[in-house]
Order: C-alpha cells, then sequence, then structure tokens
C-alpha cells in the first residue's frame, strides 16, 4: 500500500481546505505519481484532479486510499475552491500565474509553507522505509562499483556505471546529477562531473543517490585510487573529517536545535585548524527532495525531532589540492541517530595498493 498525507498536511495547515498543483506535493499528499494535475484536500478527504493520461493508472495505483481520482481541469478545480473560507496553499510553490488564477477564482488564499515544512520533515515508517531501501541501492552499487574503477576512464565514465548499477537494482531515478571528482577537482564542492580522465595517485570523490517511491539517499564517499606516498596531508585531514562525521552521530540528540547539530562537527574542525575549510552547512533534510528541511546549518535554530531524515556531511576543502567529504543519510529515532548507511567502509580506501 502506497503513503498518503493529505489528512496530515490538512490538519497541520489549520484551513478549510489545501491545494497543489507542485508535482512533489502531489506525490506526497496523495501518493501518485503525476507530472500534471492538482489536489485538494478538505475534511471528506482527497481529489486528485487529472487528466485522461494518468486516470487509469491513478485509479489502480489508490484504490483503497483515501483518494479519489477524477478527470477533472483545473480551471474547474479553481472554481470549486471559491466555496471555502481558507484555502492553503505553499507559496514557493506557487507561480505567480498560478496564483492570479486561483485569486480570480474568489479563493481566500493562506501560506503554509512553514506548516509544509514541519509536517513533510517527519516521516513516518512507510516512507522510512522507502529512504533505507534507496540508500540499501546506492550502497550496492558504490560496492559493485570499485573494483570496476581503472586507470584512464573518466568521470563521466565512472558516474554511468555507477548510475547502471543502482538502476538495475530497481533505483527508479537519481536522487541529483552524480558528481565524481578525481584529485584537485574535489576541492570544489558541487564539482560538475567531466571529461577529466583518472590516474594513480589520484582521490576520488564521489556524491551520489537514487530514487524509490520518490523518496531520496544520498551519500559521499571519498578515497584514494592507489597511494603515491604524497598524501599525508590528505589523510590527516580525512581522519579529522571522518572524527567529526562519527562526533555526530554519537553526540546530536532529539530536542537539539539545527544550529547545536552543525557545531558539534565544526567545533571539533575548528580546533584540528580545519575550521576555514569547512565551507558548508552540516546537513540538509532528505526525502521527496533531497535538499529539504531541516537545514543543519549555523544560522538555523530550528529543534531536530525523531522522524527527520537529513544527511551528515561534514568536509574539507583545499582549493587546488583536495576535498574530503564523508556523507550518511541518517534519521533520528528514540533520540538517537541512527544511519541508514551500513554496508560502505567509512575508513579510508586505498584501490590499487
Amino acid at each position: 500500500m502506497i503513503c498518503t498525507n493529505g489528512k496530515k498536511v490538512l490538519e497541520s495547515s489549520e484551513c478549510d481546505a489545501v491545494y497543489t498543483s507542485c508535482e512533489y506535493l502531489l506525490r506526497y499528499i496523495t501518493g501518485f505519481a503525476a507530472e500534471d494535475g492538482c489536489a485538494i484536500v478538505d475534511k471528506n478527504g482527497t481529489t486528485l484532479c487529472t487528466d485522461k493520461r494518468y486516470i487509469e493508472a491513478a485509479e489502480k495505483v489508490l484504490k483503497g486510499t483515501d483518494v479519489t481520482p477524477i478527470v477533472y481541469s483545473q480551471a474547474d478545480a479553481l472554481e470549486k475552491l471559491s466555496a471555502y473560507d481558507r484555502v492553503g496553499i505553499s507559496f514557493k510553490e506557487t507561480s505567480h500565474v498560478e496564483y492570479l488564477a486561483l485569486e480570480k477564482a474568489g479563493a481566500n488564499l493562506v501560506d503554509i509553507d512553514e506548516k509544509l515544512e514541519r509536517a513533510t520533515a517527519v516521516k513516518n515508517d512507510w516512507e522510512l522505509a522507502q529512504i533505507a531501501k534507496a540508500c540499501e541501492i546506492a550502497e550496492d552499487a558504490f560496492l559493485e562499483l570499485l573494483p570496476a574503477i581503472e586507470e584512464g576512464m573518466t568521470e563521466t565514465e565512472v558516474a554511468a556505471l555507477l548510475e547502471y548499477n543502482m538502476r538495475k537494482r530497481g533505483a527508479q531515478g537519481l536522487s541529483f546529477e552524480t558528481i565524481v571528482a578525481f584529485g584537485a577537482h574535489a576541492a570544489v564542492p558541487h564539482h560538475e562531473t567531466g571529461a577529466a580522465k583518472l590516474k594513480f595517485g589520484d582521490e576520488i570523490l564521489i556524491d551520489f543517490g537514487c530514487r524509490v517511491n520518490g523518496y531520496c539517499s544520498d551519500i559521499t564517499r571519498t578515497f584514494l585510487f592507489g597511494d603515491d606516498g604524497k598524501h599525508e596531508d590528505f589523510k590527516k585531514a580525512y581522519n579529522a573529517v571522518l572524527t567529526a562525521h562519527e562526533l555526530v552521530k554519537k553526540n546530536l540528540k532529539s530536542g537539539m536545535t539545527c544550529c547545536e547539530g552543525d557545531a558539534i562537527a565544526r567545533d571539533y574542525l575548528e580546533a584540528q585548524g580545519y575550521g576555514k575549510l569547512f565551507t558548508h552547512s552540516l546537513g540538509h533534510g532528505i526525502g521527496l527532495n533531497v535538499h529539504e528541511y531541516p537545514y543543519l546549518s549555523p544560522k538555523r535554530s530550528d529543534v531536530l525531532t525523531d522522524g527527520m531524515v537529513f544527511s551528515d556531511e561534514p568536509g574539507v576543502y583545499v582549493a587546488g589540492e583536495y576535498g574530503i567529504r564523508i556523507e550518511d543519510t541518517v534519521t533520528l529515532k528514540n533520540g538517537k541517530i541512527e544511519s541508514f548507511m551500513s554496508k560502505t567502509d567509512r575508513n579510508l580506501i586505498i584501490l590499487k595498493k
């Protein structure tokens, strides 16, 4: 059975109805992946308004749920909204053109973005299971990739092989464009994978993930393709990043704020002399979006709670030399962090010894 969240969203919105045409919110609310259409949630349930391209599949997928799929134009749906006193929408995910159409239809519009963020951030057991499967696929694909990496391969070739490994294990898509960075390219946190060829002694940083039923995984591993004896600074920094990563897992608890969680890794790296080289936040929420609420940064005071899923990804980047990031997708359960990543080694791997 798929997961629908219309009732949860409506209750959190404090409105008479909730409306969306945003693709990921449609999936969250109805449980059905449609590239076109809209959903209206009220006290009587959820209506998915779609067209004839999707109706047969929607009826099959949504049978037995609280969602009713109908062939209904968006114009008809908008007209229906005038009957409600307060209609909750995501201002961030609503275009200006659509907002004007909603307004013209007579709907009293209420911005519920903050409430949506908090509702979607806490995952139920079904959602956690999808994320766990996406993480398992990603790790298994990475383990199959490692022995296949050879000198002379390009970053793009390594990325393509990893993506193939995930697809053949059941991934329904990528969480984001796979990042493969050789050597000094890893010093750019979001390096654009390209035609660089692998050489003995290069470090390799791979940031990747896949989707299962729309839900994402996100993982980064950094390792060496052979040891040419020129990596003492890299190895020292790697150990510091790994320690910071593990300290977060050990010490971050439910009830902490995002900035307190970030500080666990940041304070340690600062003490080791790497503070200025940790150039991004500790982590971000993960769900139907690979970057979503909560954001574990020094500037955020939001409280972390059980059921949230986010990344633990401290990093150190030395321009023109090397970059290191170690990332797991994790959740909070019974007040403590549990990692979805259990198969891949976080200790420094050296291929082609």
